[in-house]
Parts: structure tokens; sequence; C-alpha cells
């Protein structure tokens, strides 16, 4: 089964910048487009970022262009996610979730990503990102 695990969060100032990782337990997502999604406290979770499963292709919720990058290292171990120039309203706790299905469909359809939650089936327990003063 795929398991999933992000790590990276924590506290920072506003202004400041973390990275944050998802990687599978016992192996790579190089099958797999990536999505990082976040919930605040009485918010429905949002899309941040999304990758297709070469890196190719990446999307960004509207709330975050410019303000958060997504990459996957080059052996697809790793998905990042970066977040520069927080601020208090990216206080939330962050999922990588796998489009596991997925790994069936088209080269086209794998490569590209989505934000819509109901396309990812496996999600990582989340990390906790808090900014503040």
């Amino acid at each position: 089964q795929l398991q999933l695990v992000e790590s990276g969060g924590g506290s920072v100032q506003p202004g400041g910048s973390l990275r944050l990782s998802c990687k599978a337990s016992s192996r790579n997502l190089a099958g797999y487009a990536i999505g990082w999604f976040r919930q605040a406290p009485g918010k429905e979770r949002e899309g941040v970022a999304c990758i297709g499963n070469d890196g190719t292709m990446r999307h960004f919720g509207d709330s975050v262009t410019g303000h958060f990058t997504i990459s996957r290292d080059a052996a697809m171990n790793t998905v990042t996610l970066e977040a520069d120039r927080l601020t208090p309203e990216d206080t939330a706790i962050y999922y990588c979730a796998a489009d596991y299905r997925g790994v069936s469909a088209s080269s086209n359809y794998r490569q590209n990503c989505n934000l819509i939650d109901s396309r990812y089936e496996i999600w990582g327990p989340g990390t906790q990102v808090t900014v503040s003063s």
C-alpha cells in the first residue's frame, strides 16, 4: 500500500519560508501525479499546487500563485512544496496526496494534474504550518 508522509512544517514569522516535502515510505512517487492541499480550521480544503508524474506540468491554486513552488527531484522520490513570503493566512494543515489510480491512465493524463480533491486517493497525515508574529 502506498503511504505518504509530509514533513517540513513548523512555525515561522510572516515573510518567512518553509520547504514541505512529500515522500512515500516504501516506494518512489514516479508513477503518480501529486497534489498539495491545505485546510485551516473552519475553512474548506483548498488546492495549493500539483505536479504531474514526470514533473513537466504544474498547476497552482489561484490564491497561492507566485507564493508557492512545487517540484520533483530527479529520482522522483520527493515532491517539494516551497512556500515563500508566508502570511498568517497561510496557516493551515498541509497535505500531500497521490493520484494512485492514475498510474493506469494515458501518459498525457499522468503528466498533467489538477486540484480537484476527488482525483487523489492516497493522502498523507498532514503537516502543520503556522505563520505568526
